[in-house]
């Protein structure tokens, strides 16, 4: 029965749209957290360690909320920590390292709209390396005019914008294909695996690790107030019940179901960072319009069904 009622249209819908919409706040969030805590996008050891605190504590929040409701300690079998650690180092790890870095040498408009690749990089990532999915025509179609919408972005009235940097926009699209990674193994490694616990403790893990390092490597959190550790908070909440939601989707619905929603994240970003960054007239353009439209067009290329064979 839960089964069932986790694959109806709605619950994914919701859901999904759900998640979609914690991501796509992060993207204002993140950067004005840099500016409460004091951290410069030169820092690259700060941004790390800021990365590490919000992780660590949205672990804590997903397995003490879990290990509550099932009044017990919760974590994975012994056999699955592997998997575990598989995990984090291509979500938390990698994935954010690239993210902040990225993040702070770009607009969190740009970033939010690059971040929409993540959905052609799952289908490809699931299809090519975990044979998860079938790669057709439409798929195909649907990746090349998405990734006309990350063109759009880039242009200006002279054409092209060659201000593309990979610490920048090529970090973002590098966090996109982490993710992609990370959501074929979520859906694989949630069969053996409470998908709450396994994403709880990798966060646990990874942000463990992401402190240490930024730390030893002389990162700083220059200013602390209390509306820094709310933000700081909200980023955490927003990456507990975010994962943890997707995770359970991923257990019971094929990759591509799921991550499809995954163009709301740009629409959200783009929206949030025109009204919290004061973005407003990079984000509401009708290049970006287009950007978005093609990426919403991909999408839908890649879900559209086969025609049936005469």
């Amino acid at each position: 029965m839960k089964k069932q009622w986790l694959q109806t249209t709605p619950v994914v819908w919701a859901g999904a749209l759900l998640c979609c919409g914690l991501w796509g706040s992060a993207f204002p969030c993140v950067k004005i957290g840099y500016e409460l805590f004091g951290i410069q996008s030169a820092g690259s050891a700060s941004l790390i360690l800021f990365a590490g605190c919000r992780f660590l504590l949205a672990g804590l929040q997903a397995v003490g909320l879990r290990s509550l409701l099932q009044r017990r300690l919760m974590v994975p079998k012994p056999q699955n920590w592997g998997l575990v650690v598989r995990l984090c180092l291509a979500q938390t790890v990698s994935q954010y390292l690239f993210f902040y870095i990225g993040l702070a040498n770009t607009t969190g408009v740009k970033s939010s709209i690059l971040n929409g690749m993540g959905v052609f990089f799952s289908l490809l990532v699931a299809g090519l390396w975990f044979r998860s999915e079938t790669l057709t025509a439409n798929k195909l179609a649907g990746c090349a005019v998405g990734f006309l919408g990350v063109l759009a972005v880039n242009l200006t009235g002279q054409g092209l914008d060659f201000s593309f940097t990979l610490t920048g926009e090529g970090f973002i699209l590098l966090s996109s294909l982490c993710s992609a990674v990370a959501a074929s193994l979520v859906g694989r490694y949630s069969q053996r695996e409470d998908p709450v616990v396994l994403s709880g403790w990798q966060f646990i893990v990874g942000g463990a690790i992401m402190i240490v390092c930024g730390f030893l490597a002389g990162g700083r959190l220059m200013q602390v107030s209390l509306v820094g550790i709310a933000m700081l908070f909200y980023l955490s909440l927003i990456s507990s019940l975010a994962f943890s939601v997707w995770g359970i989707l991923l257990k019971y619905n094929p990759v591509s179901r799921v991550t499809i929603f995954g163009f709301m994240r740009p629409v959200f970003g783009v929206i949030l960072s025109g009204l919290l960054l004061a973005e407003g007239s990079q984000a509401f353009t009708f290049r970006n319009l287009a950007a978005l439209v093609l990426v919403c067009a991909g999408i839908l290329l890649v879900n559209r069904p086969a025609h049936a064979k005469a």
